[in-house]
């Protein structure tokens, strides 16, 4: 038998969202004002009416069931909705929306703040709650819309590819000119390769990727590794190194020429950036008018910088 929403349990959602995200009975009967006792019979009923355990007790605390897992987020989800909604109704209409949104940090210090900011000018009743964390995939906090950086694949949220990314090695002039005249293989040998790290990844797994799509032998698990791409380009700029670059992402520091393209090729790498968000959030005005703003701003030609570089297809994914 179906659950109608005229017996929703909201008070035992309530209950379970607290413990849900907190891990803690104790810790969610503080955050509700409520008695433990209190917190874990509402937990307990909304199992009954299930028929399935949403909480498991471990030694090492509490945890999710699959099925908790599953639940957790459309609650907060539902929850936040709510309130945002009876917010806005009290403040007679006008009250501001707030748009939870992630991104990868160097998509959003590189690319993203200008368009940020103009969403803002044309919409200002729309607030941004941006984060950033140093991910590949989808991010550990809940939001309302995630740009990720990732290979393609597919799960049960909507997904828009914004671009793929497409790379190149990237060094300073002065470390070119020490080196010029050398092929690939030779000035990949000679110098400190810089990597990304990227998680349940290996750290050369970039540079390896490259090396096979260019058909050369090169030892790519050596070098420093940063927690983002800026940090990386930027310590090439210094001199320390030569890294794999986003050319779209660093077209600026190419045309300005603080780094060098040595070599003409650029091969996408298999990884991209992607628009990920829940698909019973497709109704939203709000997510939808982000959705359609980032996919217009991302749509247009992407030429080569002024560089002489030059695009090759190439199907060699990691």
């Amino acid at each position: 038998m179906s659950i109608n929403r005229r017996w929703l349990p909201l008070n035992a959602l309530r209950a379970f969202e607290a413990v849900g995200q907190h891990l803690s009975f104790t810790a969610g009967a503080q955050a509700l004002h409520v008695s433990q006792s209190a917190l874990s019979r509402h937990v307990i009923s909304l199992e009954e009416l299930l028929g399935c355990q949403l909480l498991e007790r471990r030694p090492t605390g509490l945890v999710l069931t699959e099925s908790g897992a599953a639940l957790l987020p459309v609650v907060h989800k539902a929850f936040d909705r709510l309130e945002q909604s009876l917010n806005t109704i009290r403040a007679g209409g006008k009250g501001a929306r707030t748009l939870r949104v992630h991104m990868p940090p160097s998509l959003l210090q590189q690319m993203a703040l200008p368009i940020l900011r103009d969403f803002r000018r044309e919409f200002p009743d729309i607030l941004l709650d941006v984060s950033s964390s140093h991910v590949t995939g989808l991010p550990a906090q809940d939001v309302d819309v995630a740009v990720v950086y990732d290979r393609p694949n597919s799960d049960d949220r909507v997904t828009d590819l914004l671009w793929m990314v497409r790379v190149t090695p990237v060094c300073s002039r002065a470390l070119w000119t020490q080196n010029e005249g050398k092929s690939l293989a030779t000035f990949l040998a000679d110098n400190e390769l810089l990597h990304v790290k990227l998680d349940a990844e290996p750290r050369g797994l970039l540079w390896a990727t490259y090396a096979r799509q260019r058909a050369i032998v090169a030892d790519t698990g050596r070098g420093l590794a940063f927690d983002t791409a800026i940090s990386a380009v930027q310590y090439a700029i210094a001199g320390g190194g030569v890294a794999l670059a986003d050319v779209d992402m660093f077209a600026d520091e190419i045309a300005r020429g603080d780094l060098v393209t040595p070599f003409p090729e650029v091969f996408e790498d298999g990884f991209g950036y992607y628009l990920k968000f829940h698909a019973e959030d497709l109704a939203d005005p709000v997510i939808a008018l982000f959705r359609s703003w980032m996919i217009a701003r991302f749509a247009a030609p992407r030429p080569l910088p002024d560089q002489p570089l030059r695009l090759v297809v190439n199907s060699g994914q990691p």
